[in-house]
């Protein structure tokens, strides 16, 4: 059987200079996984239906549905898509428009969205004074009024924290305790906390926990049911998988995807 395309054979973003322009992908054409890469260009990846995780800057990045990942230029990075993704790339020449210099995920208006959409069906060969190029002005300044979200797990160039971390993206639910890491890294409790904390900016327990967000918003938007992502998490019951879920983003997971 013939393997799918790579999303990234397609189109190459470093060989326009305008100031942005923008695709739309169904991931059901191509390869779940593009991997590393880099380009001159800064990059949005917006999910339009379904999720994509993208690994970049020492971090792990969740885009469900009305968020996206800014990814300045020159990063290296790699996404992986759900099977029902449908996904939007905007590309952003340097110094287009005030970005931040650092990857994070930004809440997306309905309005950039559809600019985005509206963008994506376009000719990339738009005049700057064209009805496409006076868009491409206002999305870029209302993109950069977009607020960060706190939907990415920070990890780490460190062996020991990139085991764990190696370890419990693959296994979610392994309730291993700081202890027992510390034993099996050779080191004491108190050493790997402080290099957790160091490495990640957060506690081992605060760590794990933005680690089951980020399966989560994966999984669930993807189309798991919130009874099967409670059971990969490990919870004993889905009440106490939802209990965690609004205590982290403030809202159950069907109002938190209903509002989006």
């Amino acid at each position: 059987m013939e393997s799918s395309r790579i999303a990234t054979e397609d189109v190459d973003p470093d060989a326009s200079t305008q100031p942005a322009f923008a695709l739309s992908l169904h991931f059901a054409g191509y390869d779940a996984e593009v991997p590393t890469h880099r380009h001159r260009k800064g990059q949005l990846i917006l999910a339009l239906h379904g999720a994509v995780t993208c690994e970049a800057d020492n971090g792990i990045w969740i885009v469900p549905p009305n968020c996206g990942v800014w990814v300045p230029g020159g990063v290296a990075h790699s996404n992986r898509a759900t099977t029902n993704a449908q996904l939007a790339f905007l590309f952003v020449e340097p110094d287009a428009a005030a970005m931040p210099k650092h990857c994070c995920t930004l809440a997306i208006s309905p309005l950039i969205r559809e600019m985005i959409s509206r963008l994506a069906d376009a000719p990339t060969d738009y005049e700057p004074d064209s009805h496409i190029g006076r868009i491409v002005r206002v999305l870029l300044d209302e993109l950069t009024l977009m607020r960060e979200e706190e939907l990415n797990l920070p990890i780490s160039n460190h062996r020991k924290i990139q085991t764990i971390a190696s370890f419990l993206t693959q296994n979610p639910a392994d309730r291993t305790t700081l202890a027992q890491w510390a034993q099996r890294l050779a080191l004491s409790e108190r050493s790997l906390s402080r290099l957790m904390v160091r490495e990640t900016g957060l506690t081992f327990g605060r760590w794990r926990q933005q680690l089951q967000i980020v399966v989560a918003l994966r999984d669930l938007a993807g189309g798991a049911a919130v009874q099967k992502v409670s059971d990969t998490l490990g919870y004993e019951s889905v009440t106490a998988f939802i209990i965690m879920f609004k205590k982290a983003l403030g809202q159950t997971p069907a109002r938190y995807f209903s509002d989006r």
